[in-house]
């Protein structure tokens, strides 16, 4: 009964820090932000096959939910992601299923080239130019790295990021502990003050 107790304890223990760091890392390197127009964009997930896979399917949803409700209509969705080997590319998966699925009917535009990270922030740049406010989505960890890159690349860009609706406390809840763990090695690389050790936290 004791093992049992203790068991019950570290599970908590364990999914409890995986979710603040979870929600930390969604609050870091973003700020209050104003004005009418809005970015959000989507990052892709690798998609060999024919349609969104789990994932993206899930990145679409969190993007579509992270319009801010009063302007729905001023808010352009960018789906940003290249092909993996033969297939189509993920930001063309992704918008078909926000179309033909979510029955999204918004402002939509399209990056298809990228195949990293890196890439997704530097080929979306001309996307964001004109907005107020942006907004990028994904797993955390991920929407994180790349706000540090958009940050590196262009720090007057990186001035508009605002948070999205990419985490909801309890969701990916059994998967979370994971997710912080392949976050923490994804943002190895990044510099304390971009993981938010020292870094604006909102």
């Amino acid at each position: 009964m004791r093992r049992r107790t203790w068991a019950a304890i570290a599970g908590v223990v364990v999914l409890s820090c995986a979710e603040w760091v979870n929600w930390r890392w969604s609050r870091t390197l973003v700020g209050d932000g104003e004005g009418a127009a809005e970015a959000v964009v989507v990052l892709g997930f690798r998609n060999p096959q024919e349609t969104a896979n789990f994932i993206n399917r899930w990145r679409v949803r969190a993007g579509i939910r992270s319009i801010a409700a009063d302007n729905a209509r001023g808010t352009r969705v960018i789906f940003s992601g290249g092909a993996t080997g033969d297939g189509a590319a993920e930001a063309r998966l992704m918008a078909d299923y926000a179309k033909s699925v979510l029955e999204f009917d918004g402002a939509v535009l399209l990056e298809d080239q990228s195949v990293t990270t890196w890439q997704n922030i530097t080929n979306v740049i001309p996307l964001l130019e004109d907005v107020d406010r942006i907004k990028i989505v994904s797993q955390p960890a991920h929407a994180l790295k790349a706000r540090a890159y958009l940050r590196r690349q262009r720090p007057d860009l990186a001035e508009k990021l605002v948070r999205a609706d990419d985490y909801r406390p309890g969701e990916w809840l059994l998967v979370k502990p994971l997710l912080a763990l392949y976050g923490l090695w994804t943002l190895r690389g990044l510099q304390p003050d971009e993981r938010g050790v020292a870094g604006k936290i909102a």
